[in-house]
């Protein structure tokens, strides 16, 4: 009995261990080399400290910038950054056991269905997994399961968002690739299938992005950091000179309140650098641990791979996507609090990735034209889901907060609606 609690309170409920354990099972049903084995299991865990830590370099980022704002603007700015709910979730909340298994458990149902039903598609993009379980578990949560049946609930809805989402993409997919190799496993498909109707609506005979020349000043906007640094640093620094030295002060001591300012944006940027190394030391781990077992589970079967998989299709389309999606996303911004909502922040790597392909969906159906206003619309879009959801999620203590991924901020609605629907939850 000692031994039984001793695991499960300093083994259980530590979310790197089960995440690593996850992957040393995976390597071992593969019949991997001993020293695989281990590597593997080793970089799963360190891969998840890693995020872990950047995580909470954000969270700690955005605090700040979130008390600067209100006090400059006097208007509660939330900022879409779903790592921060991720590091709010395992630190605050104590889920990172759940999300960890979470996060095995959509992949095995997501296998399971595409095993047994004509859907095909297997998710490997792990980060949007994570991503996925994160948000799974913490509605769960808020509608009042623990344990258990936390967990499948989470795998269950997880695991069909997984399969179905890469299935809606599909045919606009084939047409940019040419092919039924690949699939899209990026959870911001609903935002790019809207984008590519109103690009399809608005489109006509426009021709394509790619066969216009984007100027070389406009490159560095590949570089997803620079990218970041280049819209955040600003915005806090406008954001601390509007709200001066005295609002600062509790923050930057003795550093001069504008420097403090341009080195918690740098911050951010940090964070989100180690964040996304830890993320990719996770899944060049995870992914393969589970990769070997689902192709072998399930015959003909079509990866589903993050969204950079399409970015050479339509380069040109990927940064006029980003741009007309920032755009969109800033009058979003100051739209929602005109209809009773809170004011979101864009979110710039959800602007890049999302933005970008959205970006190369309106080209494929609308042209430039298409590209110009689809993604406008979906900058709107991507900003409203999220200002929709962060009042339940400031009721869970996500303050100042909201997702990005728009499948994500679906994810939680769903389980909002069952709950209202069925009263199931919450027993």
């Amino acid at each position: 009995m000692a031994a039984l609690d001793f695991i499960i309170k300093n083994i259980l409920t530590q979310a790197s261990i089960i995440i690593a354990l996850i992957a040393l099972l995976g390597l071992v049903l593969q019949k991997k080399p001993l020293g695989t084995v281990v590597s593997g299991t080793m970089k799963t865990m360190l891969g998840f400290l890693v995020l872990s830590a950047g995580s909470s370099v954000i969270v700690s980022s955005l605090t700040y910038f979130g008390d600067i704002f209100q006090s400059a603007f006097g208007l509660q700015g939330i900022v879409a950054s779903i790592e921060g709910i991720n590091g709010q979730a395992m630190n605050e909340l104590g889920l990172g056991s759940e999300i960890a298994i979470t996060l095995a458990g959509i992949f095995i149902v997501n296998i399971l269905i595409a095993r047994f039903t004509k859907f095909k598609y297997i998710f490997l993009t792990g980060q949007a997994l994570l991503w996925e379980a994160t948000l799974c578990a913490v509605f769960a949560y808020y509608c009042g399961l623990r344990g258990l049946p936390l967990i499948l609930a989470g795998s269950i809805v997880g695991g069909f968002f997984a399969t179905f989402m890469p299935a809606f993409a599909q045919p606009i997919v084939k047409k940019i690739t040419g092919s039924e190799d690949i699939a899209l496993g990026h959870l911001c498909t609903i935002g790019y299938m809207f984008t590519a109707l109103v690009a399809k609506l608005t489109g006509g005979n426009s021709k394509s992005t790619e066969d216009i020349e984007l100027p070389k000043s406009l490159e560095f906007m590949q570089d997803t950091y620079l990218s970041v640094m280049v819209v955040m640093v600003p915005l806090y620094l406008i954001t601390a000179a509007f709200a001066g030295p005295a609002a600062c002060a509790d923050y930057c001591g003795s550093t001069n309140y504008m420097v403090h300012a341009f080195l918690q944006g740098m911050q951010f940027v940090v964070g989100v650098y180690v964040l996304m190394t830890g993320v990719r030391m996770l899944l060049a781990e995870i992914v393969p641990a589970f990769q070997g077992i689902s192709m072998k589970l399930v015959p003909n079967s079509v990866p589903a791979l993050d969204c950079p998989v399409l970015f050479p299709y339509a380069p040109n389309a990927v940064i006029l996507g980003f741009i007309f999606t920032t755009i969109g996303s800033i009058i979003g911004m100051f739209t929602t609090p005109l209809v009773g909502l809170p004011m979101v922040l864009p979110g710039v790597l959800s602007n890049f990735f999302a933005g970008g392909t959205a970006g190369i969906f309106a080209n494929q159906v609308g042209g430039r034209r298409g590209v110009a206003i689809g993604c406008i619309a979906h900058g709107i879009f991507i900003t409203f889901l999220p200002a929709m959801l962060s009042p339940m999620l400031a009721e869970i203590g996500f303050i100042g907060t909201t997702c990005t991924d728009v499948d994500t901020v679906v994810t939680a609605f769903f389980f909002m609606l069952i709950k209202s629907v069925t009263g199931v939850f919450g027993f």
